[in-house]
């Protein structure tokens, strides 16, 4: 375990999709809040910022029809680190994989979530002046009850009887630490989802997190009653398939919990050509892995 220097998975994971995407430069702030703004555009999504305690949170949604169930879909850790030891001033991630697999499903009350400083200046959003919210402290209850306020109020405007949660890389622990505090939760999805964060500081041999950062480990057991399906990559060396089969362990006997392998698919690559067919799985508690 190394502990004389922190290097944190978050930057494994940016220097990965980093080499993956080929690019010399990282695109400015402006230039990856454009990219975004085109993707979500092109499909009928308007941004909305969102006010919570304590932050300013960037969203993206359809035109919500009333009464309808809630699809939510939660990013990743985003670009958080520049170098091993030097923290990104924007955690804005480069290529926003949550926000291309909410324009691929066809629900009628689809929402995308940005992490908390994600898209939002720190002019506008002064809690994001302390960058730990997105490197040690990305799990902590600022974070979670934050964008579970943001749930609330898409629930609320969509007069919605139900959420269903989706979360891409980091995004997944959030997902699950959400649902273990809401009574309305249908199902649970993670796509190479960060599902045991001491798990994969382990595997990377890196040092643990803040203890502010909670865990989706502790929630397993609560939420094993809720149909869920946990997406891992063929060849994803960033997020292993094992931290998902630690969850789903961790959640004990369960019918509703699910480990999908799915073929091909790096941490960043081959989901949302993949997403149309995930997302038909049959998710209740009666499924069978594959």
């Amino acid at each position: 375990m190394i502990h004389a220097m922190r290097i944190p998975v978050l930057f494994l994971l940016a220097a990965f999709s980093f080499s993956l995407a080929g690019c010399l430069t990282v695109p400015s702030s402006g230039e990856r809040l454009s990219t975004a703004d085109t993707i979500a555009q092109e499909a009928g999504f308007h941004r909305v910022k969102v006010r919570t305690a304590p932050f300013l949170l960037t969203t993206y949604s359809k035109s919500l029809e009333p009464g309808k169930e809630l699809h939510v879909y939660i990013e990743g850790d985003g670009y958080a680190w520049v170098t091993r030891n030097r923290v990104s001033g924007d955690p804005t991630p480069r290529r926003p994989v949550a926000l291309e697999l909410a324009t691929e499903d066809p629900s009628p009350n689809v929402v995308y979530l940005a992490r908390p400083c994600q898209y939002t200046s720190v002019e506008m959003n002064p809690a994001c002046e302390e960058e730990a919210y997105w490197t040690d402290k990305r799990f902590s209850e600022e974070v979670i009850g934050s964008m579970n306020q943001a749930v609330d109020k898409f629930v609320k405007d969509a007069q919605s009887s139900g959420v269903h949660l989706m979360g891409y890389s980091g995004g997944g622990a959030v997902a699950a630490l959400i649902a273990a505090r809401r009574q309305d939760v249908k199902s649970l999805r993670t796509v190479a989802g960060n599902l045991d964060p001491n798990g994969l500081n382990e595997y990377h041999e890196v040092s643990p997190l803040d203890d502010a950062s909670l865990d989706p480990m502790e929630v397993a057991g609560k939420l094993s009653n809720i149909p869920q399906y946990h997406f891992t990559g063929s060849d994803d060396s960033v997020v292993p398939a094992i931290l998902a089969k630690n969850y789903a362990e961790r959640a004990g006997p369960s019918a509703c919990v699910h480990v999908e392998r799915v073929s091909g698919a790096d941490h960043v690559n081959g989901w949302v050509e993949a997403w149309p067919r995930l997302l038909a799985l049959p998710l209740d508690c009666s499924a069978t892995d594959n």
